[in-house]
C-alpha cells in the first residue's frame, strides 16, 4: 500500500484549512506558502473535495476555503476517498486476478490489510488531530515561518506583533 502525494496533501491541506478556519475563509494561496505545496495543485485537490461536498468555496475579497461541517465531522478516510485515493494494498486493485489472472495465495491478507487501514481512517477527524500537541507545535512554527522563505521580509500577519515586538531596539 502506498498513500500517494495526492491523499498526502489532500489530508494536508484539510488539517491546515481546519486549523485556520476559524479565523475565516482560508486562501489556497495561505495554505500554499504554510505547507509548500503548489498552487496549481491545491486548486485541482480542492475541486474535488468541494464536489465531494467536504468544503465550501467563498467567494470575493477576504474569499477562501471553509470545511462544509465541523471538524469532528470530517474524517480522514473522506479526504482520502475524495480525492480518489486508493488504500488498496492488494496487486491487482482488489479484482482477483493477481496471479496470471487467478488469485494469488495471500490475496485475501492484503485485502483484509486495506479493510483495516480503511477503517482506521474512519476513526481519525481532523478534530483529533488538532488535539496533538505535536501537531499544533508544527502549526505554530508554521504560523510564526516568514511567508516567502528566502529574505524573511515578508511575514505572516497574524504573528506580526509578536515577532515586531521580539525585535531588537
Amino acid at each position: 500500500m502506498r498513500l500517494t502525494t495526492k491523499g498526502r496533501y489532500a489530508v494536508t491541506a484539510m488539517l491546515d484549512l481546519a486549523l485556520h478556519g476559524d479565523e475565516g475563509p482560508v486562501s489556497l494561496a495561505d495554505i500554499s506558502r504554510r505547507q509548500g505545496i503548489s498552487l496549481s495543485y491545491l486548486e485541482q485537490l480542492f475541486a474535488r473535495l468541494r464536489r465531494e461536498k467536504l468544503v465550501i468555496s467563498v467567494r470575493g475579497p477576504g474569499g477562501g476555503y471553509r470545511l462544509s461541517r465541523s471538524n469532528d465531522q470530517v474524517f480522514i478516510a473522506d479526504v482520502v476517498d475524495a480525492v480518489n485515493e486508493s488504500l488498496d494494498t492488494t496487486r491487482c486493485s482488489n479484482k482477483g486476478d493477481c496471479q496470471n489472472g487467478e488469485m494469488c495465495l495471500t490475496h485475501h491478507l492484503w485485502s483484509d490489510l486495506s479493510d483495516q487501514i480503511h477503517q482506521f481512517l474512519s476513526r481519525i477527524s481532523l478534530a483529533d488531530l488538532m488535539k496533538k500537541r505535536e501537531i499544533q507545535a508544527v502549526a505554530s512554527r508554521q504560523d510564526t515561518r516568514p511567508l516567502n522563505g528566502d529574505d524573511g521580509d515578508t511575514i505572516n500577519t497574524i504573528n506580526t506583533e509578536r515577532l515586531v515586538s521580539k525585535a531588537p531596539a
